[in-house]
């Protein structure tokens, strides 16, 4: 299985592929990562356009078979949660045209199955993504260590539900 994180942000949307190989014993392998950094001084449109691209040639070149991205989380500031949801539909409707399935997962969800904590701070999932991975570094920016969290997220989560459905 081949997972597409997608971590949405209004500076920088995280994106890491993950894949998991069964023949080795499910082990998580990281298939790349980073980030899509927009610039403030670009117009909201050409911000979501530069996300939309982006995305659409990302998953054309790594072929993921599903993508998962983060739940809409509450904001005490409403105009920024519009603008995060505003980015967070141009990521879903990249996956939709690239007619991929997707799943979401809350913050604390994501947290909680990659660090065992759902209220980690951003370090403990960096640290643990890491780990999780056997990457030599913490992935940078932080917000592409978010996404890989994010994909960890799902296949965890996919092969829970594959071993109760096994178990029937």
């Amino acid at each position: 299985m081949r997972v597409f994180g997608i971590d949405c942000g209004t500076e920088c949307t995280g994106y890491g592929i993950v894949e998991c190989d069964s023949a080795r014993s499910s082990q998580l392998i990281s298939l790349g990562a980073g980030g899509i950094r927009l610039s403030r001084k670009d117009p909201l449109p050409q911000r979501l356009a530069l996300v939309y691209t982006t995305l659409l040639t990302l998953l054309e070149v790594h072929q993921p078979d599903i993508v998962a991205i983060e739940e809409v989380f509450y904001s005490v500031n409403a105009k920024s949660a519009l603008k995060l949801g505003q980015v967070r539909g141009v990521a879903l409707l990249a996956a939709a045209t690239a007619h991929l399935p997707t799943a979401e997962y809350a913050p604390l969800t994501i947290k909680s199955t990659v660090t065992g904590y759902g209220l980690a701070q951003k370090e403990q999932v960096q640290f643990m993504v890491a780990r999780l991975l056997n990457l030599t570094s913490v992935p940078d920016p932080a917000d592409a260590a978010d996404a890989l969290a994010i994909a960890i997220c799902h296949i965890h989560h996919a092969q829970t539900l594959a071993l109760q459905t096994a178990n029937l």
